[in-house]
C-alpha cells in the first residue's frame, strides 16, 4: 500500500502534540475567522479535499484527522467521543487563533456536541452535516432489524475491526461503503478510496471509528445529561440530506436557541465530497450570521 499521504495545492501539513496524542491536520487561508472541519466515517481530513479551497478564499480553514483516523496516532480501547472532544480543545488551544467555527459531518456528531457544550470559549458557531447523537437517535442507525446498518455494531465490538476490516479496507470502502450510501464515482473515486485506505489499513486503522462508535451505542444517557447542564448557548446550524430532518432533531434538542435548518435535496449523505459548492455557500452563510 502507498505510504504517501494524499494533499492538495495551497493546504500545509502540521502534526500537533496534544492531551496524550499526536493529531496530523491540514490549514489553508491566511485571512478571516477560523473554521475548525471534523470528519466522520470512513473518512479523514481529504473528505474536505475540495470544499477547503472554497472556504479558504474568505476564512483561516483547518481540517484535522481525529485520534485514530488517517494520520494521527490511532486510539486504544477508552477512546470515545469524550476522549475526541478533548483531543479538539487542545488542538483548539495550541492553534492560538481565538474560537472556531466547527463544522463536523457524520460520525463526529457526539464529538462536536460535546467540545461546544464543555467548552463553549472555543466554539463561535457549531454545524452539524449529516450527524446524529447518541441518546438522540443515533442509536437506531445501528438497528439492523429497523434498516440499521450491520457494520456499525460489528466496528464496536472489540477486536473486530482489526480482524475483518483492516486487510481489506479498500474494497470495504470503496466497493461497499460509499455506494452504500449513494456516492457517485465523481464524488469519490477509487483514487479517493485508495487514499482513505491508506490509513484505515494500518495496524489500529479503524481504533477511531470503533470508540466513537462504541460511544454511539452506550453514551445517550451521558450525552442527555450534558444536554440539560450544558445546552448549547452559539449559533447551531444543522446540514441535512439524504438524513432529511434527523440531523436538525437531534441539535434543536441540545441548544439553548432555535437551530437553523439547511436541507440538500437530491444530495447523498456525504456532503462535502458530493455537493462542495452548495456546502461552502451554506457554510459561509452560517459563519456570517453568527457573527456578533
Amino acid at each position: 500500500m502507498n505510504s504517501d499521504k494524499a494533499s492538495i495545492a495551497g493546504v500545509r501539513h502540521a502534526t500537533a502534540a496534544v492531551n496524550g496524542s499526536h493529531l496530523h491536520y491540514v490549514t489553508a487561508g491566511d485571512e478571516g475567522t477560523p473554521v475548525l472541519l471534523i470528519h466522520g466515517f470512513p473518512e479523514t481530513w481529504w473528505a474536505f479535499r475540495a470544499l477547503i479551497p472554497l472556504l479558504a478564499a474568505t476564512h483561516r480553514v483547518f481540517a484535522v484527522d481525529l485520534r485514530g483516523f488517517g494520520d494521527s496516532d490511532v486510539a486504544n480501547d477508552s477512546y470515545s467521543s469524550a476522549v475526541a472532544a478533548a483531543d479538539l480543545h487542545a488542538l483548539i488551544e495550541h492553534l492560538s487563533v481565538g474560537p472556531m467555527h466547527v463544522v463536523g459531518q457524520d460520525l463526529s456528531g457526539s464529538t462536536v456536541f460535546r467540545l461546544a457544550a464543555t467548552h463553549p470559549e472555543n466554539v463561535s458557531s457549531l454545524t452539524a452535516i449529516e450527524a446524529g447523537l447518541a441518546g438522540f437517535g443515533a442509536e437506531g442507525l445501528a438497528d439492523v432489524t429497523h434498516g440499521g446498518a450491520w457494520y456499525i455494531g460489528a466496528l464496536a465490538a472489540p477486536g473486530i475491526a482489526s480482524l475483518l476490516f483492516e486487510q481489506h479496507a479498500e474494497a470495504f470502502i470503496g466497493e461497499y461503503l460509499y455506494p452504500f450510501y449513494g456516492a457517485a464515482e465523481a464524488a469519490v473515486t477509487s483514487d479517493d478510496a485508495a487514499e482513505y485506505a491508506r490509513s484505515y489499513g494500518r495496524p489500529g486503522g479503524f481504533s477511531g471509528a470503533a470508540g466513537l462508535y462504541r460511544g454511539m451505542l452506550t453514551e445517550g444517557d451521558e450525552l442527555r445529561t450534558l444536554a440539560q447542564h450544558a445546552p448549547l448557548p452559539m449559533p447551531v446550524t444543522a446540514i441535512g440530506s439524504a438524513g432529511g430532518s434527523f440531523t436538525h432533531g437531534a441539535f434543536n434538542s441540545v441548544a439553548t436557541g432555535d437551530v437553523a435548518s439547511v436541507r440538500f435535496d437530491d444530495v447523498g449523505h456525504y456532503v462535502a465530497q458530493q455537493a462542495p459548492h452548495m456546502l461552502a455557500k451554506a457554510l459561509v452563510t452560517a459563519f456570517a450570521a453568527s457573527a456578533p
